[in-house]
């Protein structure tokens, strides 16, 4: 099988449980990163899918990988090669297919709910979801859902969660966090967690019940990447 290749933008925000949940059921993957200055491979043939991490730049920020990624994401989608992004990733799916990114001074940070969005609750995407879930955030910026994609989550402090297009998915919450990461992020991030916002939890709160909250997430998690792994490219 040919393998998956993780886009990584910043050392600690990594494929984390994604990779355990590759390698649990021996589908290979590849880490190109891009932090370490790895030039951006447009090569399409040589993967079955691709799959872009978080970070803390910004869509819009001038870098010469920024627009690579885009436009590999646009290609990607229109070959039907599966594409998965993880918040920033997220944001440059968006960006790549014609949507707005907007920045909200306000963070959305820690263990908060989010929910299907009523027109798309029994998507396939959805399937197998509670009606509601909690899943971990940690971000600024936002995305609209563009031309072609449908709409699947929302949370309190975010109208657009998640979109779907075809056999590819746009997240803006992290699935792939393990115990060990949320607890080096409220460490490497501390000032973010200062704004008082209630949208901004705590690193007590965020840290309290952690293995409870991530035994939780890695269920819902592997419903996510399981539908995803079904439309990997393997020929």
């Amino acid at each position: 099988m040919k393998p998956v290749r993780i886009f990584r933008h910043v050392a600690c925000e990594g494929p984390g449980y994604l990779g355990v949940y590759l390698e649990r059921n021996n589908i290979p993957y590849d880490i190109v990163c891009i932090d370490e200055g790895v030039t951006v491979p447009k090569d399409l043939d040589s993967v079955s899918g691709l799959v872009f991490m978080g970070g803390s730049m910004n869509v819009t920020d001038p870098l010469q990988w920024i627009a690579e990624e885009k436009e590999l994401i646009k290609n990607a989608i229109e070959n039907n090669i599966p594409v998965m992004g993880i918040c920033l990733g997220a944001q440059l799916m968006s960006a790549a297919l014609g949507g707005i990114i907007t920045h909200d001074p306000n963070m959305e940070i820690g263990w908060h709910k989010v929910k299907p969005d009523i027109n798309t609750k029994d998507n396939e995407w959805l399937k197998n979801f509670p009606d509601e879930f909690i899943p971990f955030h940690w971000h600024a910026d936002t995305f609209t859902i563009p031309k072609g994609a449908t709409a699947l989550l929302h949370s309190k402090c975010r109208i657009n969660q998640s979109f779907c297009i075809n056999n590819s998915i746009a997240i803006q919450f992290h699935l792939e966090m393990t115990a060990e990461m949320v607890q080096e992020w409220v460490r490497l991030f501390k000032s973010d967690l200062e704004s008082g916002h209630p949208c901004v939890q705590h690193g007590s709160e965020i840290i309290s019940n952690l293995e409870e909250r991530i035994d939780a997430l890695h269920g819902y998690a592997d419903i996510f990447f399981t539908r995803w792994v079904n439309g990997l490219n393997d020929n």
